[in-house]
């Protein structure tokens, strides 16, 4: 992809270089009159009479970059946009809110989404016009931007009142297609009927060779291996169970051999351009890593296989070295794109991660001892991870042709054949690709790097704070733990509001990595509650520091007041009261990221066993209530959520374990429960001081007690205990029961 050169003189700028998102200071120097969301641009076209052009993406968005080079930097396209509209930028990652809106118009318009997306709206906001990327002129196949401006702009002209009526009808159905939500005590939709239709709907569209849940694209989908190990843990006994777990760890190791997975850098890539988990779409995002590590940390609970473990150390590797602020915070995203050398004027994508087979052949001259006579640590290595004199792309997942001659690594034979074909024993080869990899990522720390978005959003640091607590626990790794600690302490100073108890979206990078503010602070979304509650309870459990535990109930109080709706109940994703907002929605389907319906579910019932507030467990059943008949009809849209209703009707397990945080006993017993795989826990330690908060919260603590002087275990349900229990062996018993 063609992108300005480094010498390029500098262009006036526009009233984007004021805006502190990475994404709105790309476009500062493009020719347009372009506008941040806000009052200012509507005002504007209310008193011109004139139409709004609301492009939105984000500042790692490979199509994005496309489209800013071939029409937003076009001075001839760039003036027929001020002339006409009012054009307005949005950074989706920001504003999620106004990018869902105009997301639900074009999906429900074209059938399709994705960014950039382009929208034309009246002066009052209202949508009637909607696509993605645009190319900039007219084709066979395709009409240009330049041309659909001047169509749209003519009709307003010419027939501005059947466009004002249009866009009415159109708001008015995109209000009753999005309305979630039910008006009588409707009961949650009954567990088995979700789980078994879920189920058999991922089994349906699973790829049993290559693992996943499509041909192409294909993307990580962590909800999908989520449910899958809640559906497993359910059904261990059956056939079900097992192809279950079988669909699950097939395809988290197709995806770890691929080439989504970064095999020199660490971390994966956004997705796969084909069912071989092969071509990614090179960018890489803070919120898949965080999901991520979760998954493969329960991959290896479960199945014991340390190749799990190693790819979740390898996930949070990049994420900490890469997309870790100094202030303890983690950054949103990689770009796909880079320069390929340092005095390369056009960027191209997937430059930083792809290789000439003669680089790799002269990074690793060195002969193999034991190995046939002339054999290289270049041969090993190019036989293992694929790699072709003339390149491994196919031509049809390059239709840039920026990966010409280049190779995406991917490991097409076990260590065990590739050891065999060249006659070392395991260990030798293991020490082989090892260092092949080292050099490579030492050449590869010389290219220019892609752009860092610097931007540090709440909802994604609660995904990684996840992402590291959890893996902390399960890999028995303190420092992983002490990282989501640090994290968790970064969201507490610089994204919530100790007056008001309100999180804040966003924070920035500044100068000398300062963290600043804009200078209106974006107030948090639902997703931001719910992702950064989860974290506090996964680090709660990780750490044993009944502060993250006290600070998540406080902010699930906040979400309640701020987006729970009263009448149809689930929450909505937005605040109330904001007029530039046409609709007040509720996320009904698990993506990239899960709904934040879905994941505050299994909150409410984590937090109802953390505070005794059983409120928080009807609050849990109606948003099932809500999304009942999506549940019943297409769980495979919300597998999360289908996830959730299990442990709904199921009831956690409280696992107490009485003793000294420090005693031995009791670390034995902790981790007993962090090395099993339950999916209806919560676990509490009872360190027997009575004024603490667990104990204010939950009388029932007082009344268990240590057995001889030992670290005890009780497994609850609805605050009524088993028999204690004092060895990890009796424990275990338990908690499969």
């Amino acid at each position: 992809m063609a992108t300005a050169g480094r010498s390029s003189p500098p262009r006036r700028a526009n009233r984007l270089i004021y805006e502190r998102s990475p994404y709105l200071q790309q476009h500062a120097h493009n020719p347009v009159d372009w506008y941040p969301w806000g009052q200012e641009a509507f005002d504007k076209a209310k008193r011109e009479n004139k139409l709004i052009f609301l492009s939105v993406g984000y500042s790692t968005c490979h199509w994005c970059h496309v489209m800013e080079e071939e029409s937003f930097k076009n001075q001839e396209i760039g003036e027929i946009m001020s002339k006409n509209f009012v054009c307005i930028k949005v950074d989706r990652e920001e504003r999620p809110d106004v990018d869902k809106v105009y997301m639900t118009f074009v999906q429900a318009t074209s059938g399709g989404g994705g960014w950039p997306m382009s929208v034309w709206l009246t002066p009052d906001l209202r949508p009637f016009v909607g696509g993605t990327y645009f190319p900039p002129e007219d084709s066979a196949h395709h009409v240009g931007f330049r041309t659909v401006l001047l169509r749209i702009a003519e009709q307003w002209r010419q027939n501005q009142e059947a466009l004002l009526q249009s866009s009415q009808r159109i708001l008015e159905a995109l209000r009753s297609l999005s309305r979630v939500g039910t008006q009588d005590q409707q009961a949650a939709p009954p567990a088995q009927e979700v789980l078994t239709t879920c189920f058999q709907q991922l089994s349906g569209s699973y790829d049993e060779e290559y693992g996943g849940f499509s041909q192409c694209p294909k993307f990580p989908t962590p909800v999908n291996l989520n449910f899958l190990f809640t559906y497993w843990a359910l059904h261990r006994t059956t056939p079900e169970g097992a192809r279950a777990l079988q669909m699950s760890l097939h395809t988290l190791k197709m995806m770890a051999h691929g080439g989504i997975h970064d095999h020199i850098g660490q971390g994966f890539h956004r997705y796969s351009t084909d069912r071989h988990w092969h071509v990614p779409h090179f960018e890489k995002m803070l919120y898949d890593q965080g999901q991520l590590a979760v998954v493969y940390s329960r991959a290896f609970q479960i199945s014991g296989d340390e190749f799990f473990a190693d790819v979740a150390a390898d996930i949070l590797l990049y994420a900490s070295r890469d997309l870790g602020s100094p202030a303890g915070g983690f950054y949103s995203a990689e770009d796909a794109d880079s320069y390929p050398t340092a005095t390369s004027s056009e960027k191209r994508e997937g430059a930083f991660c792809v290789w000439a087979a003669e680089e790799v052949r002269a990074l690793l001259p060195d002969p193999v001892e034991g190995a046939a006579e002339g054999t290289t640590l270049g041969d090993v290595f190019m036989h293992h991870y694929g790699v072709k004199e003339d390149g491994n792309v196919s031509p049809r997942k390059d239709p840039h042709k920026e990966l010409q001659g280049k190779n995406v690594l991917i490991a097409h034979s076990s260590p065990e054949l590739t050891a065999a074909h060249f006659g070392l024993e395991p260990g030798q080869l293991s020490a082989v690709l090892q260092e092949g990899r080292r050099r490579l990522q030492a050449a590869r720390a010389q290219r220019p790097r892609p752009h860092l978005d610097t931007k540090m959003l709440a909802s994604w640091n609660g995904l990684m704070i996840s992402g590291f607590a959890q893996a902390g626990a399960v890999l028995a790794k303190q420092e992983y733990v002490s990282r989501a600690a640090q994290a968790a302490g970064f969201v507490r100073r610089h994204l919530w509001e100790p007056g008001s108890g309100r999180l804040l979206r966003s924070c920035y990078r500044g100068e000398a990595d300062v963290v600043e503010q804009s200078a209106a602070p974006i107030h948090g979304f639902l997703e931001d509650y719910v992702f950064v509650i989860q974290g506090l309870f996964d680090l709660y459990e990780a750490s044993l520091d009944q502060s993250w535990l006290e600070w998540a109930l406080q902010l699930q109080h906040t979400q309640d007041k701020l987006f729970w709706d009263p009448k149809g109940f689930a929450y909505f994703s937005s605040e109330a009261g904001d007029p530039s907002l046409l609709l007040r929605l509720k996320d009904d389907q698990d993506g990239a990221e899960p709904a934040a319906n879905s994941v505050t579910v299994t909150n409410l019932l984590r937090a109802a066993s953390y505070s005794g507030h059983m409120e928080w467990v009807e609050k849990a059943g109606q948003i099932l209530a809500a999304f009942s008949e999506r549940l019943q009809k297409i769980p495979l849209a919300l597998p999360e959520m289908a996830r959730a209703t299990a442990v709904f009707h199921h009831t956690l397990k409280q696992v107490v374990i009485c003793g000294d945080p420090q005693g031995e006993d009791t670390k034995e017993m902790l981790s007993c429960v962090h090395s099993t795989f339950i999916p209806n826990k919560v676990l509490i330690l009872a360190d027997g001081d009575g004024a603490g908060f667990l104990y204010r919260q939950l009388p029932f603590l007082s009344s268990l007690e240590r057995k001889e002087g030992k670290a005890t275990a009780y497994v609850c349900s609805n605050f009524t205990c088993s028999l204690p229990v004092t060895s990890p062996r009796a424990l275990q018993e338990l908690l499969c029961a």
